[in-house]
């Protein structure tokens, strides 16, 4: 199976090229970037042919795509791969507003091609355990959650919303909602949020979510970049779950050591789960075997959309109500 790149810009995109070349039968075939230092950067790094125009790139037979971009050239780039009949994988968040997501997976499903959202916190072994401990009742009924996903400014384009769509809050309420979604199979229905510029000047970088489901579960989530450039990793994923027989909490990230040192301080050697190539894995395996992609893009969908509902509801300062769809 042959496959490219479109963008480099986010951090991500090393990950998935290194993925794809680790697997059998599968090739990378070219990476498009419309910064051109950074895309012939990249294909020298990983050996492929370099692309200026993405168009290029997707007249080229290869069978998918791992759309990278900046959030809102996410829409450009799924339609345009769509089109040209190819699969497509794309980085978080899907899309920046509602109208263009809907677009997005339309588009795909008009074109017979696979939309997939990258969510790899799904291929972590401690989430697939929770999901597992849920499923088999173990936990009873689900009451509540608290989850976090706490991270460091990255800076870059993230930082500007002409580019990102937004800060803290479109980062990082993605991966954690789309857990809470998938571990309940539930939706959700109401949002209030609390956002402000605490740590910068630059864009929303703070955020704390109040969040309740269609099956009446309460959960939290912080998603702030409050971790400081000293901090031993970028961030974190924790998620809470507290049922009628018993709790469980989940430490994405704890698969780690602690290391000190004189000339560098904390640190963390992290051993554990390669998530990025579980992700990577399992959009080639759904391609392979004609089926739907286990997160899809209306995953995507869904998890912008709380999102973008507490943005909303920030700036209101009152809950703001989701519709199913």
């Amino acid at each position: 199976m042959k496959l490219g790149i479109i963008s480099f810009a986010h951090m991500h995109a090393y990950s998935y090229a290194r993925a794809l070349q680790d697997l059998d039968g599968v090739e990378l075939c070219g990476i498009s970037d419309e910064n051109e230092a950074r895309g012939r950067e990249a294909a020298a790094k990983f050996g492929v042919t370099y692309f200026a125009d993405y168009n290029a790139l997707l007249s080229e037979d290869i069978d998918a795509v791992i759309v990278t971009s900046e959030n809102v050239n996410h829409h450009k780039h799924v339609l345009a791969a769509a089109k040209a009949g190819k699969h497509v994988l794309c980085e978080k968040p899907l899309g920046t507003t509602l109208e263009e997501m809907k677009e997005m997976v339309n588009v795909c499903r008009e074109n017979g091609v696979k939309l997939q959202t990258a969510f790899p916190v799904r291929f972590n072994t401690s989430i697939q355990e929770g999901k597992k401990i849920i499923e088999e009742g173990k936990l009873g009924r689900i009451i509540a959650m608290k989850g976090t996903n706490r991270g460091t400014n990255p800076g870059g384009w993230f930082v500007i919303k002409s580019l990102s769509g937004g800060g803290a809050v479109m980062d990082h309420t993605v991966h954690v909602v789309d857990i809470m979604r998938w571990f309940m199979n539930a939706e959700v229905t109401e949002v209030y949020a609390e956002a402000d510029q605490f740590f910068s000047d630059q864009i929303d970088d703070c955020g704390l979510l109040t969040l309740e489901f269609d099956n009446g579960v309460f959960a939290t989530l912080d998603c702030s970049w409050s971790r400081n450039k000293a901090y031993p990793t970028w961030g974190d994923v924790t998620l809470e779950v507290i049922g009628t027989e018993g709790t469980i909490f989940i430490d994405a990230f704890g698969q780690k050591l602690n290391v000190y040192s004189d000339k560098s301080g904390a640190n963390w050697h992290y051993w554990g789960d390669d998530m990025d190539a579980g992700l990577v894995k399992d959009f080639i395996e759904c391609i392979k075997e004609d089926r739907e992609p286990s997160i899809t893009g209306e995953d995507g969908l869904k998890a912008v959309e709380v999102a973008l509902a507490a943005y909303k509801a920030a700036e209101q300062k009152s809950p703001v109500k989701l519709t199913i769809l």
